[in-house]
């Protein structure tokens, strides 16, 4: 049994009606890769069966701790059953891209059952009517709840069922039989008991950080390192989420997003993504004549592990506030705001502590912070306030070729999930698909505030069009 951290439970406590707190992706296959050109559903689940000790995500599910007086734990399922976590089903004809993103959406809606392991897969054939495929793809979905992992280890989970060629590696299992764990009550009340003793010692080395932290923003303001981002503007992203989501993405050519980032000194890939986000937003907005005069403001989560903690799953995340700078209509003036902004937003982000997301967490007994999510929920108050706009995730992929029972993957997209608030979610995926190096820009949204994801896709590719003519020419 692994006791969850503080920011892993968060997860499970952010989950309200209609905010299901998984993660998801979708990653599509050629099949001409492989001998026969096809691929079997047998046989991805005797490879998905040959790797279960591979990560514990698999089979360990959540053992609450009575009455809710310590963090959950991790056990492992006694009853896990691969093929309950593992489905099979088909798009109708024609099986074209609208249709793949209407029933991602609609899966992806949905929250994962607390009894079983917090995760499950879908094998999706019929996409012979998506422009740009070659014939014969078949598509994977895969959804894991945040409190598992981040999108750090997510790229690692992922590299786990893949291969680095066509030929399906062999994995040697444990010599130790695998087994479930069954925890008792009392054991996990006595754990409870001693974890609360700890409570205080916690709390004062948090409290000793916070005095060093404040004193180092004032002088960041004083020298003007990092701007308060105070007047947040809301849109129709704010508000209260309904329990239906739109999914949709683009995807970029690698090189051409560094070529821009090359022609603005200073600037990076990220810097270039939060621009064209920027603009995507700009036209949106502007076409529901609802384009505030100031900026939006997203947020970007951080991976805050060290290389020590590279393997560690779970959640390792911090959290800064960046200026995209939606006021600015040129896109290359609009980059070099941004990228302003980014390196304040860092500043700060170091200044106040890029863990300090994750301390208070620590700190924060579960019960207390579940009771104070739901009552911010019920009485509106979740709504009160803007904290950011959207959500811009950046995660980096394998710079290589990978392959899927011999199947070559050629597109993937990625989703995250919605919070209060703040209906727009979009993530940067970066990697090498069909040889070549690839950005994948998806989004996650609520229906009722973005019932039209397509024409927002479209001011996406706009948006990068248009920065792409002013850098490059």
């Amino acid at each position: 049994m692994e006791q969850l951290s503080g920011q892993d439970a968060m997860f499970l406590h952010a989950e309200l009606d209609g905010l299901p707190q998984h993660i998801g992706g979708v990653s599509i296959y050629d099949q001409s890769t492989v001998p026969g050109a096809t691929v079997r559903f047998k046989q991805i689940l005797a490879l998905l069966e040959s790797r279960l000790h591979l990560s514990p995500i698999f089979r360990r599910k959540l053992q609450t701790v009575p009455m809710g007086l310590d963090r959950p734990y991790w056990v492992e399922d006694p009853n896990f059953d691969l093929e309950y976590h593992v489905r099979h089903i088909a798009l109708p004809k024609p099986g074209d891209w609208r249709q793949l993103c209407i029933l991602v959406s609609r899966l992806h809606s949905q929250p994962l059952p607390r009894n079983k392991p917090l995760w499950e897969m879908y094998i999706i054939e019929g996409l012979n009517g998506v422009e740009g495929l070659p014939p014969k793809c078949f598509a994977l979905l895969m959804k894991v709840h945040h409190a598992a992992m981040d999108g750090a280890t997510g790229a690692q989970f992922m590299n786990i069922i893949h291969d680095l060629e066509p030929e399906v590696q062999t994995y040697d299992a444990p010599a130790e039989d695998w087994s479930g764990e069954n925890i008792s009550t009392g054991k996990l009340l006595g754990k409870a008991y001693l974890n609360a003793w700890k409570k205080p010692g916690d709390t004062w080395n948090f409290a000793k950080g916070i005095i060093p932290a404040f004193r180092r923003i004032r002088a960041g303001q004083k020298n003007e390192d990092f701007k308060p981002l105070d007047d947040k503007q809301k849109t129709r992203f704010q508000g209260k989420i309904s329990r239906h989501r739109v999914v949709e993405a683009r995807k970029f050519d690698f090189e051409t997003v560094r070529a821009i980032k090359n022609s603005q000194p200073g600037t990076t890939i990220n810097d270039v993504m939060l621009t064209i986000v920027a603009g995507g937003l700009r036209k949106y907005l502007q076409s529901k004549n609802e384009l505030p005069e100031q900026t939006l403001v997203t947020g970007c989560p951080i991976d805050v592990r060290t290389d020590d903690e590279r393997s560690a799953g779970g959640n390792m995340v911090g959290f800064m506030n960046v200026a995209l700078h939606t006021e600015i209509e040129d896109p290359l003036q609009r980059l070099a705001a941004v990228h302003q902004a980014a390196v304040g937003s860092k500043a700060y982000a170091q200044a106040l502590g890029p863990r300090i997301a994750m301390d208070i967490t620590n700190v924060i007994p579960g019960n207390i912070l579940a009771v104070a999510m739901r009552a911010a929920a019920a009485t509106g108050m979740a709504e009160a306030t803007v904290i950011h706009n959207t959500i811009v995730t950046n995660v980096p992929g394998p710079p290589f070729q990978m392959y899927l029972c011999g199947a070559a993957l050629v597109d993937s997209l990625s989703f995250g999930p919605l919070m209060p608030n703040m209906g727009l979610f979009h993530i940067v995926y970066s990697a090498v698909q069909n040889k070549q190096g690839s950005i994948t820009l998806s989004f996650t949204a609520c229906r009722e505030m973005l019932p039209d994801p397509a024409f927002y896709a479209e001011c996406l590719d706009d948006s990068f069009e248009a920065l792409r003519a002013a850098a490059l020419g």
